[in-house]
């Protein structure tokens, strides 16, 4: 028997004041769903006396609220026949449901996207009371430290023989070229620590290693200029881009690293006593190059230079990876968590941290690991144009002790591939919870099979297995309580529940 399901798509358009809201405008979009099923016997007398019985009481709808970063929200509701979607603007409450992004009062005259590129994921939450006060001091000390920078810097020029030829305007004018190269490779450091600045903290080890491969492109720039000595600004300005990409990389990651050493709370004496190490290997290492600068053969073969500073740079980063192995952080990221995961789903064992440090591929994406796991997904998105009412709720049903909602993505047949929402309140637990969920299924999940029923028993299986996981973890030395498996605050969903 055919149906045809109408989902309907009105979309708010608020105007909202101190004390009045304006009635909302409606823009209606209309889609149609089609949807067939098997025909069935004449019901028995049990089922016909349970269908008259529900004519006379309508089937409760469920709501569903999509939260978004910026404050909008979208509310689904799923009624017996139809799916309708209504649209929220930010900061406007209706009833009684407010959003979960709360505006900065302080900051609020500025975008959110500002925001969020200034200021650290939480804010102000996640951070001391006198940081923002600390920061817009902080602000016009260093503007007033780069201006003085920038006035001494023709000094410096003029006493090494630029523009001595001429007169102190030579000096200047190469000074503003100076600056210039020097101001283009800050925007690098600039992009680095806005966009990505969420990042170190998951994976130090990885990040600090493409800090160097990055930096290794920056040097490249430097030595071309040699051949190219007319294009000196644009190739020395990419060469110090490249670099200070590397610097936003290095840093904040190797202040993880460091905070890592610092297992009594003294950062400052072990960030001291790296000073140290770090200075000595420096004048060594000037030492070395300026003998190998009077080498014979090295000062005036291009060449031969080049080929010194390949094979330093290689030594240089086989060491550098080699260092970085040797970290053995209890915390668990979602490259640790897969490694744990897999072994606990498919041997009932997990690994000691040494040993899973040990094994841990510093250079591997997350987004190329397998089973592919996509967080974050909007409901729209996760549940596809063919939305079945019935399905919905199947999924609602099956995963109500969860923070979480998951689904297998069926439209890619190539690789096994899930999609990930979370609700409301979910934390690193729930992220740890769906990863052991998802290899799970991927180890025993049959393409022929019935999808929700496999989930039902993955999630079965998770509520049987996942505490003898946890109790494993501890035993193995790892910190169940520093779980860096951050939750996307991109989308969440909430239950609103049966009206």
């Amino acid at each position: 028997m055919a149906c045809t399901v109408r989902f309907s798509s009105p979309t708010f358009a608020f105007e909202s004041s101190k004390k009045l809201m304006k009635r909302p405008k409606f823009r209606h979009h209309r889609n149609q769903i089609h949807c067939s099923s098997p025909p069935s016997a004449e019901p028995s007398r049990g089922n016909r006396k349970d269908s008259e019985n529900a004519r006379g009481q309508a089937e409760p709808n469920v709501i569903i609220m999509e939260r978004y970063a910026n404050g909008t929200s979208k509310r689904y509701i799923f009624d017996k026949v139809q799916v309708s979607i209504f649209s929220e603007e930010k900061g406007v409450e209706t009833n009684g449901f407010q959003g979960s992004h709360l505006a900065i009062v302080e900051l609020s005259w500025l975008p959110g996207i500002v925001r969020d590129f200034i200021l650290p994921a939480g804010f102000p939450g996640s951070v001391s009371d006198e940081y923002l006060e600390y920061m817009l001091l902080q602000f016009p000390t260093n503007v007033t430290a780069w201006i003085c920078h920038a006035l001494v810097t023709s000094s410096l020029l003029k006493a090494v023989g630029v523009g001595f030829s001429g007169t102190t305007a030579a000096a200047s004018a190469a000074a503003i070229r100076w600056v210039t190269k020097d101001g283009i490779g800050a925007v690098g450091r600039l992009f680095i620590g806005g966009r990505f600045g969420n990042l170190f903290d998951d994976d130090p080890k990885q990040w600090r290693m493409y800090a160097d491969f990055i930096g290794s492109a920056g040097s490249i720039f430097d030595l071309t200029t040699q051949l190219y000595p007319v294009y000196f600004l644009p190739l020395a300005s990419l060469g110090n881009l490249t670099k200070a990409v590397a610097r936003g990389l290095k840093d904040p990651s190797f202040r993880v690293i460091q905070n890592h050493f610092a297992i009594s709370g003294n950062l400052g004496e072990v960030a001291a006593k790296e000073e140290v190490w770090e200075v000595s290997a420096q004048l060594l290492g000037l030492g070395l190059g300026i003998l190998l600068l009077d080498a014979p053969g090295l000062s005036t073969s291009y060449p031969v230079l080049v080929v010194t500073w390949m094979t330093m740079r290689l030594l240089h980063l086989w060491l550098r990876y080699q260092s970085l192995s040797v970290l053995q952080f209890n915390s668990i990221n979602l490259k640790r968590a897969r490694m744990l995961v897999e072994l606990h789903v498919k041997h009932s064992s997990v690994p000691g941290c040494a040993d899973c440090n040990r094994r841990e591929n510093i250079l591997s994406w997350e987004r190329f690991l397998k089973p592919r796991i996509i967080f974050g997904v909007c409901l729209k998105e996760m549940l596809g144009e063919d939305i079945s009412v019935s399905k919905v709720k199947m999924l609602l049903k099956l995963f109500e002790k969860e923070k979480y909602v998951l689904v297998v993505n069926k439209q890619n047949k190539i690789d096994f591939e899930v999609f990930v929402t979370f609700k409301v309140g979910a934390t690193s637990q729930a992220v740890l919870r769906s990863v052991w969920q998802t290899y799970w299924l991927h180890l025993n999940y049959k393409s022929d099979a019935d999808c929700y029923d496999q989930i039902g028993q993955s999630l079965a299986e998770l509520e049987d297995r996942f505490q003898n996981f946890m109790e494993k973890l501890k035993v193995g030395g790892w910190d169940t309580q520093k779980i860096s498996l951050k939750v996307p605050k991109e989308h969440s969903i909430e239950e609103i529940g049966a009206v």
